[in-house]
């Protein structure tokens, strides 16, 4: 069996053991031809992200086959970071940190709105994240899911207002 099915055979039965729907309103798509790094780099609003996922070397992955589920920081969710933050993370000295941090918004398999449960989420980190419905509104750890199902070729991406720091 290869290894992108046995992937998503387990992020399927992770999310099939929770509860909950995700109900947030989906977003528009951007052409589904187009890997997860060409769709977040086409948004301006994800220019942070784009710059981290570089220097963390992290492009070559999340251009590949995939599928990927990406929680998308947007720019205002790395702005809530400490003053100072951001530009300490992007500096090669703090690549490993910087690595982790991004990784822990990477779930394998490409997960749709409609078909995420709650519960805890592997991430491609290595920890995990608890997806959860709190007052109507969707979490994944800290961040709240403020736009869903934007379409890559190579998955899907959730626009989230927080950056999710690992344990």
């Amino acid at each position: 069996m290869n290894k992108s099915i046995l992937n998503t055979l387990m992020a399927t039965a992770v999310f099939a053991t929770a509860t909950s729907y995700f109900t947030t309103p989906a977003i528009a798509d951007p052409t589904a031809n187009e890997n997860i790094v060409v769709v977040a780099s086409g948004n301006t609003d994800f220019s942070t992200l784009v710059a981290a996922l570089s220097a963390a070397e992290l492009v070559e992955a999340l251009e590949g086959a995939g599928p990927f589920t990406v929680f998308a920081p947007n720019n205002a969710a790395f702005a809530k970071l400490p003053a100072g933050t951001v530009d300490d993370l992007l500096k090669p000295e703090n690549k490993a940190k910087l690595t982790a941090i991004l990784k822990n918004h990477v779930v394998a398999g490409k997960v749709m709105a409609a078909d995420v449960k709650a519960g805890a989420v592997p991430t491609l980190g290595g920890g995990e994240v608890v997806v959860a419905v709190e007052g109507g509104s969707v979490k994944y750890g800290d961040a709240t899911v403020i736009g869903t199902d934007v379409a890559a070729s190579n998955g899907v991406i959730h626009v989230i207002d927080t950056v999710v720091l690992p344990d």
